[in-house]
């Protein structure tokens, strides 16, 4: 069989740069890491390093400034400032990141359950951190300060448990966006489950806030660390803490200015130090223009009325499909109303209709997919038998990516950013054929090639950003294949690409469903692409059908109104475009 290969290599393929290198190679990273490492390797080695002990008392040396003895002078006793800094950095350091760890490992994961599953998990995340945002932190520090002793790590981890608020609100709407674009959606479809969509594909694309997050609270925690100490709680003197030392210089500023410098430097320079690494790890995370397709699955609908058996050569069956959202007063406004269509096994059923009329709300109910508050208040989907109107999450298990697949409008917003292309081909492989990790790799080119890539090794190790438009949805076909589906629904395969691109697509739809024996379900405006690959069309307008027929009596003979209409139409714009 021979593929059609028109214009898919428009735009070469770039080897992308190391994430960690572009990193450290950006001048605030360089600048904020060098000052980090300098203050670790002080802590770690204070001992070994210091040229005093921090408790060594001088009478004779007291309030020097910075000699060749001592680098940055003494203070009041005589002790040596910069052996009381470098021994002072530990608890400094280690406070800040017992703080935000235990920040981080309460705020990310409730955060996120909270923006993926919504509801109830949401609205109880959100209480309690309107709690623990309304609580004053200085008072429950000192009172874990008072209870274990002055010991600063307890109060550390108390102040991680304030501060994960913020880390919940930040998951919560970062993860509420993500979760709405059509690559968790195809994840979903490829029935992967939840926990591993969370790890896969909305952690990654939501680790730069929390990056910058991340530096920033770091920064508050060695703040808040300093300020106990300058409190006089924490570590007792005579041993070292840099806000202690900000005290004790505070008593000595009319006396000697100079011991200020010091410390108040060190926490400046260390909290600025966080924020440039914070700013550079995030500047030089990857960006990607994706699109804002809900991705939430449907509220519980109602159990289907109709389920009439479908017959042999019937792939799937829709009967008196209603969708609408509540109105808030106990009814539903309807979106969809009385949809009713056969789809044939090896046949393309083309669904059109101006933007509005319900076609893809329509495609969305066959996958399970509408976006919440939409739900299926009335009607059946029927597959084998089984009605899909009535399923939940559980029920769609071994349907989605296994049955029905789906190719999306727009193939750059279907494929997650984060990953190469053989991360996407390969856990469908694995999971719905059964593959080993080799023999998956191995089909995955096959299926590349079969999707007409010239150079398919190339595009396996290429992100998405580096393949043009028509690669890229060639990439989605191949990926909607992986589980070897009866029912391939297509959303607008073709709106974003150019007219040579648009043709390839749609000669390589029509050779897979002849070689595949798949159902298509086309969901388009494009009268021209109707009629290119269509065998039956339901025309639709505000929700409902307007005519069912063959794709043949549709544009010879329509029987309704808005049929001859939009012929009509796109017939007058064809000949404007063909006099310019």
């Amino acid at each position: 069989m021979t593929i059609t290969t028109t214009n898919t290599t428009e735009r070469p393929i770039i080897k992308r740069k190391s994430y960690l290198r572009d990193v450290l190679t950006r001048p605030t990273a360089i600048i904020g890491l060098s000052w980090i490492v300098i203050v670790a390797v002080a802590a770690v080695f204070a001992t070994q390093l210091s040229p005093y002990s921090p408790i060594e008392n001088n009478l004779r040396a007291t309030f020097q400034l910075p000699t060749l003895a001592h680098p940055l002078g003494t203070d009041q006793l005589g002790r040596d400032i910069l052996s009381r800094l470098m021994h002072g950095a530990a608890e400094a350091l280690i406070g800040s990141l017992v703080a935000v760890t235990v920040a981080v490992m309460i705020g990310l994961p409730l955060g996120l359950l909270a923006g993926y599953y919504g509801r109830w998990v949401n609205l109880i995340t959100s209480r309690l951190a309107d709690l623990l945002l309304t609580i004053p932190t200085i008072i429950v520090l000192l009172a874990v300060l008072a209870v274990f002793g002055n010991n600063m790590y307890f109060a550390m981890i108390a102040l991680g448990t304030m501060l994960s608020a913020g880390f919940m609100r930040l998951a919560t709407s970062t993860t509420q966006g993500v979760a709405r674009e059509l690559y968790v959606d195809a994840a979903r479809v490829f029935g992967v489950r939840d926990l591993r969509i969370l790890i896969r594909h909305v952690l990654p694309n939501m680790i730069g806030p929390i990056v910058v997050q991340t530096s920033m609270m770091l920064g508050i925690a060695l703040l808040l660390q300093s300020g106990l100490s300058f409190l006089g709680l924490g570590a007792r003197p005579p041993f070292p803490s840099w806000g202690q030392m900000v005290a004790e210089a505070s008593l000595q500023v009319y006396t000697q200015p100079w011991m200020m410098v010091p410390a108040g430097l060190a926490i400046a320079l260390t909290t600025l130090a966080l924020n440039f690494i914070g700013d550079a790890a995030r500047d030089a995370l990857p960006q990607a223009q994706r699109g804002n397709l809900l991705a939430s699955s449907a509220s519980a609908p109602r159990p289907a009325q109709d389920q009439t058996p479908k017959a042999d050569d019937i792939a799937l069956s829709v009967r008196d499909l209603h969708v609408g959202f509540p109105d808030g007063k106990g009814g539903t406004h309807p979106l969809v109303r009385g949809v009713s269509f056969d789809v044939k096994r090896g046949t393309t059923l083309g669904l059109v209709g101006e933007s509005g009329s319900g076609k893809t709300i329509t495609a969305l109910s066959i996958l399970g997919l509408l976006p919440t508050p939409l739900c299926i208040t009335q009607g059946s989907i029927i597959l084998d038998q089984a009605n899909l109107a009535g399923a939940d999450e559980a029920g769609y298990k071994g349907i989605r990516g296994r049955r029905i697949a789906l190719v999306s409008q727009e193939p750059m917003n279907a494929l997650d950013p984060c990953f190469k292309v053989k991360t996407h081909l390969r856990g469908p492989l694995m999971r719905f054929r059964g593959l080993s990790r080799r023999a998956a790799d191995a089909e995955a080119l096959e299926l590349l090639k079969t999707v007409g890539m010239r150079d398919p090794k190339k595009v396996y190790e290429s992100y998405p950003h580096q393949l043009s438009g028509g690669m890229a949805q060639r990439v989605s076909i191949a990926w909607a294949l992986a589980g070897q589906p009866d029912i391939l629904i297509a959303d607008e395969p073709t709106t974003a690409l150019d007219v040579t691109v648009e043709a390839g697509i749609l000669d390589l739809l029509r050779e897979l469903q002849s070689t595949f024996d798949m159902s298509i379900v086309l969901v388009t405006h494009d009268l021209g692409v109707v009629a290119d690959i269509c065998t039956e069309v339901v025309v639709m307008r505000d929700g409902q059908i307007m005519e069912h027929a063959p794709v043949d009596q549709i544009f010879t003979a329509p029987q309704h109104p808005y049929t001859q209409s939009l012929l009509q139409h796109a017939r007058a714009l064809e000949r404007d475009l063909g006099q310019d």
